[in-house]
């Protein structure tokens, strides 16, 4: 049964958007006439080379820079710098050391206000039991494994109930096997959540493995950003011929195989 509210939607448009940076005084396109339509509750990866603009998109997203050109619109009003219905996940958790992991993930309730501490809390606990940390809650990140901190990122990120997930590299610097462990993580809470979780990655397997879609962005600027639709049942198979099929496809647009 979800948590979450069901007045949440987290539908996005991004109608051509484009960005720029200057570099040694001439400008450096990184984006280029990106439009997309993302659906609420779905799975959406972000793929492309180094340089492609995958993670300055994502940050566009979650209101942290603001595009040249363009505009995004969530459930059809413009974005207009950060906002409660979004919450984002880095690589790093960047949880602070001071706090257990419950307060860790009452942190961002406690900072938006309109919640009592006792809801702070009750919520919070909520979440760490989603993310089976329950045996967990007293203790402090220097106590966690790389894993089981990047699970309290995801339960801080929850407990506010965004509409929107925005994750960048969130797995990136894991080891093997707890990659694939948490990427199973992810896709039980998005499924018990309802929420439309938008994902940087460089993993294609990763993007195969969560995506209901998978948005590529050329890295040649005159080039247009390419979807790929991944219709596989979930859980999904790793080694079934579907899925290689798609990692395949994914290989070849790379030229990588």
């Amino acid at each position: 049964m979800s948590l979450a509210p069901q007045t949440l939607r987290g539908e996005v448009t991004i109608r051509h958007l484009s960005k720029s940076f200057t570099l040694n005084g001439r400008p450096l396109p990184v984006l280029s006439d990106v439009n997309l339509q993302i659906r609420s509750g779905e799975s959406l990866a972000i793929v492309g080379a180094s340089g492609s603009g995958k993670t300055t998109l994502l940050r566009i997203l979650a209101g942290l820079d603001t595009a040249d050109n363009g505009e995004v619109l969530i459930d059809g009003k413009a974005v207009k710098g950060m906002g409660a219905e979004r919450a984002v996940i880095f690589q790093e958790p960047r949880l602070l050391p001071w706090l257990t992991v419950l307060d860790n993930v009452a942190f961002g309730l406690d900072t938006r206000g309109g919640v009592s501490r006792e809801e702070a809390r009750n919520r919070a606990r909520r979440y760490v039991h989603l993310v089976g940390l329950q045996a967990f809650e007293s203790a402090y990140p220097r106590q966690l494994s790389g894993g089981m901190a990047q699970r309290v990122g995801i339960a801080r990120a929850l407990a506010v109930q965004p509409e929107i997930l925005l994750l960048d590299e969130p797995l990136g610097a894991l080891d093997a096997m707890t990659k694939i462990s948490m990427q199973q993580e992810l896709t039980r809470i998005w499924r018990d959540e309802d929420v439309t979780t938008i994902l940087v990655t460089h993993d294609l397997e990763e993007a195969i493995y969560l995506a209901d879609r998978i948005l590529i962005l050329p890295r040649e600027k005159n080039a247009a950003p390419r979807l790929i639709e991944i219709d596989l049942p979930r859980p999904r198979d790793r080694s079934s011929p579907q899925f290689v099929r798609h990692r395949e496809e994914l290989l070849n647009l790379f030229g990588l195989h």
